[in-house]
C-alpha cells in the first residue's frame, strides 16, 4: 500500500460520489469517468431535495447560489453548499455538502468532498479535494506540464505513471493550502498536512506534515 492510494487519503463517507471510487486504487483514476458518473447520479437524486434547472445540472434546494455564478453541465451541488459571486463552474464538477466555492473561483473536472473550501480566486482543475480541505486565497492547481508530457506522480521510490496529460492535485482530508500557492501537476498531499503561503509544491507530501519549502518538510509535533 502506498500513501497515494484512495484509502490513505480520503474518507469516502464524506461525499455523495463514493460509488465512483469502486474498483479504483488511486484518486485520479476517477477523473475520466466523472462526467458520465455525474449524469447517472444526478438522474437518481430526489426531486424533493434537488432542483434540476437545466439538462445535466442538479442543485440542492438549500444550497446558496449567487445570481452572478455560472454553473455548467454536468454538475451536482450538494446540500448546504455555497457558490458565491462570479464563480465559474465549467462542468464535470461535484460540490460537496456545506462546501464553499467562492468569488471568482473556477472549477473544471473536479470532485470536492463535503466541507471543502475554495473561497477566493482559486483555480481547481482535474483534481480531487478531500473532506474539509481548504485552499487559501489565490492558491491554484496547475494541471498541465509545460512540455505537455504525461503526468507522473512522484511518490518517493515509487513514481506512478498516470497516463494523463491533465492532472492537478489530490488533497487528502483536512489539508490546508496557504494563500497564493501553486500545486504543480500530479501533486498529492496527505491528510491533515499544510502548505505555507506562496509555496510552489510538487510531488507527494506525507500526511501530518508542514510544507515550508521543498527542503523543509517537517512532521507535526
Amino acid at each position: 500500500m502506498t500513501v497515494t492510494e484512495i484509502t490513505q487519503l480520503l474518507d469516502l463517507t464524506k461525499t455523495i460520489a463514493a460509488g465512483i471510487f469502486e474498483g479504483k486504487r488511486y484518486p485520479w483514476e476517477i477523473l475520466d469517468s466523472l462526467k458520465d458518473y455525474i449524469l447517472a447520479l444526478g438522474a437518481t437524486l430526489d426531486p424533493a431535495e434537488f432542483e434540476h434547472p437545466e439538462e445535466g445540472v442538479w442543485i440542492a434546494k438549500d444550497a446558496v447560489i449567487f445570481p452572478s455564478a455560472y454553473i455548467g453541465a454536468p454538475c451536482i451541488i450538494d446540500r448546504g453548499a455555497q457558490v458565491r459571486h462570479g464563480a465559474f463552474i465549467r462542468g464535470s464538477a461535484i460540490v460537496g455538502k456545506n462546501a464553499v466555492v467562492g468569488n471568482s473561483v473556477e472549477l473544471k473536472n473536479v470532485l470536492l468532498f463535503d466541507g471543502v473550501q475554495v473561497p477566493h480566486y482559486n483555480y481547481v482543475g482535474d483534481s480531487v479535494l478531500g473532506y474539509k480541505a481548504h485552499m487559501g486565497a489565490g492558491s491554484i492547481t496547475s494541471n498541465v506540464k509545460s512540455d505537455k508530457t504525461l503526468v507522473v506522480v512522484k511518490e518517493p521510490g515509487n513514481p506512478i505513471e498516470t497516463g494523463r496529460k491533465k492532472l492537478g492535485a489530490i488533497l487528502g482530508d483536512q489539508v490546508e493550502i496557504g494563500c497564493n500557492s501553486v500545486l504543480n501537476p500530479g501533486t498529492v498531499i496527505g491528510r491533515r498536512s499544510s502548505v505555507y503561503p506562496t509555496s510552489c509544491v510538487r510531488g507527494v507530501i506525507p500526511e501530518d506534515c508542514i510544507y515550508k519549502d521543498k527542503e523543509h518538510i517537517v512532521r507535526r509535533s
